[in-house]
């Protein structure tokens, strides 16, 4: 039936199962994929990252400086690029995270979303497939790959893939892909996706991000504009969901058969709030000058209601989220206030990682 979860202690410090490991992360550039490559190499793996240039300015790639993560620039969209660097790295683990992640970007760039969302991951599981070395496959897709009825209901890992936008529609086109890929060509492999909440937390720069657009809006000293206020997420800090990919990847390389497929990392089902309820949270935590109004402008089609039932994870895995959502708030504030005094991003990336292991 496989071994018990590890203690959380064990995902921050080295000397554990990922020292050693050879890991290929894809979209290390990006917010997510940033936290990850630090959490990895601060746990002793030896990471390289697959991705493109930083998409803003500033980046929290840039910004963390990590001389010992090695930093391939190149297309998921690529796979002969793709290929080669499964021959350079030769993986043990791939963590597969590059993507296209924003909703309204696919409106202006459909075509490109569906490249980078579905054949980027074709082109990762074909790759891992002619590798021989390769245990793990890892895929990162979004809670929004559903097919969103606009219910109270939260949606498990066996309900059905969808998406009326782009973006939805291409993380559930790439759930497909990773379980085609999962049902025909897994000998020797064990292959997962994941599906995690709306993720906060500092060093996110990215526009059309509900928090990044606060911080911005603080910055040049006005009211930030949010569309859509009584759209309700899932929201949770980044370190959740990351620390359930390094648990379940873990488990995968122990037990296959019994952890590949799709999981839910989300938050407590009352934690998926309004977007307004949210970003009044974010205005208490950072207090004057933070504000916000509606943008009652034209927009394209979001979902209204979505939530992630992830007892799956906590009943299968043992994992469960470590920060109710006003912590998450917190954690996210403090770290841009203390960034934009002068602390260093590294330090206070290793100090949220140190406080998130004490809470277990």
């Amino acid at each position: 039936m496989g071994v018990g979860p590890p203690a959380l202690e064990n995902l921050v410090t080295g000397g554990d199962f990922w020292s050693g490991k050879r890991v290929l992360l894809t979209g290390h550039t990006g917010f997510k994929g940033s936290w990850l490559a630090f959490w990895l190499a601060s746990r002793g793996a030896r990471v390289t990252g697959y991705a493109l240039a930083p998409a803003t300015q500033p980046s929290l790639w840039e910004l963390l400086q990590l001389a010992d993560v090695g930093d391939l620039r190149a297309d998921v969209r690529d796979l002969a690029a793709v290929s080669r660097a499964y021959q350079e790295v030769r993986p043990e683990v791939v963590l597969h995270v590059a993507a296209q992640s924003l909703v309204r970007s696919s409106y202006d760039d459909p075509v490109g979303t569906y490249a980078t969302n579905v054949m980027g991951t074709v082109n990762v599981l074909e790759a891992a497939r002619q590798s021989a070395g390769t245990r793990v496959v890892l895929v990162v897709t979004s809670d929004k790959c559903y097919e969103n009825r606009e219910t109270d209901e939260a949606y498990r890992e066996t309900d059905a893939m969808g998406g009326r936008d782009p973006y939805s529609s291409s993380k559930g086109c790439a759930e497909l892909v990773t379980a085609a890929y999962r049902s025909s060509f897994s000998a020797g492999k064990a292959i997962a996706s994941v599906r995690a909440g709306n993720v906060i937390g500092g060093g996110d720069w990215a526009v059309d991000r509900l928090l990044p657009d606060l911080v911005r809006a603080v910055v040049r000293g006005e009211a930030a504009l949010i569309r859509n206020p009584a759209a309700v997420r899932p929201w949770q800090h980044v370190l959740e969901p990351l620390s359930g990919y390094l648990l379940l990847a873990e488990r995968l390389w122990h037990d296959s058969e019994r952890f590949a497929g799709g999981w839910n990392f989300g938050p407590p089902l009352e934690d998926a709030v309004a977007v307004q309820e949210l970003a009044d949270a974010f205005v208490h935590a950072w207090g004057a000058p933070a504000r916000w109004q509606a943008d009652r402008g034209a927009h394209p089609h979001e979902a209204r209601f979505l939530k992630l039932d992830a007892a799956k994870a906590r009943n299968v895995l043992g994992w469960t989220p470590r920060l109710r959502l006003r912590e998450a708030i917190a954690w996210t504030a403090d770290w841009y206030k203390k960034q934009s005094s002068g602390a260093s991003a590294k330090s206070l990336c290793l100090s949220q990682i140190e406080q998130y292991a004490k809470l277990a």
